[in-house]
């Protein structure tokens, strides 16, 4: 199940990673991680491990996740490992307004939740899920100018 949404921010790349880089303040904005905590001694960068108490509905799982990936001011990837799994990638990208933020995941539904079948019905409540969380990144980003 492949999905990508991106949003317009009003920080420069950097100020955006600042903020981002600390995985614990994404519960801030994703309506869906209801708690991140970290399993790993590192906090940032390739190798940082931590689970997410994830929550759509009445369904709520621990996603165990793994920094795979880090460009400062560029790129942070994960690999999801739990019920749910595939990777994710988060895109910086400079324009003139600011960022464009892009949010792109490859994941996979277990038997559980109807696997290929379920993805199909999944992925439109994930998507709108995901585009409501980087309204709220932007929300965020906004109210730490003022």
């Amino acid at each position: 199940m492949y999905i990508h949404v991106t949003v317009d921010l009003p920080d420069t790349p950097e100020q955006v990673w600042n903020y981002l880089a600390d995985v614990r303040s994404h519960t801030d904005w994703m309506h869906d991680a209801l708690s991140i905590t970290l399993t790993s001694k590192k906090t940032e960068g390739v190798g940082t491990t931590f689970d997410c108490l994830t929550g759509v509905g009445p369904i709520k799982t621990i996603d165990k996740m793994e920094i795979v990936g880090w460009e400062d001011n560029r790129l942070m990837g994960v690999r999801h490992q739990g019920l749910v799994s595939g990777e994710g990638q988060f895109n910086l990208e400079p324009i003139p307004e600011g960022t464009r933020f892009s949010w792109v995941e490859d994941l996979k539904l277990p038997w559980l939740f109807g696997g290929p079948i379920g993805e199909v019905f999944a992925k439109p409540i994930l998507q709108a899920i995901w585009r409501r969380n980087l309204q709220g990144l932007k929300s965020q980003i906004a109210a730490r100018k003022t």
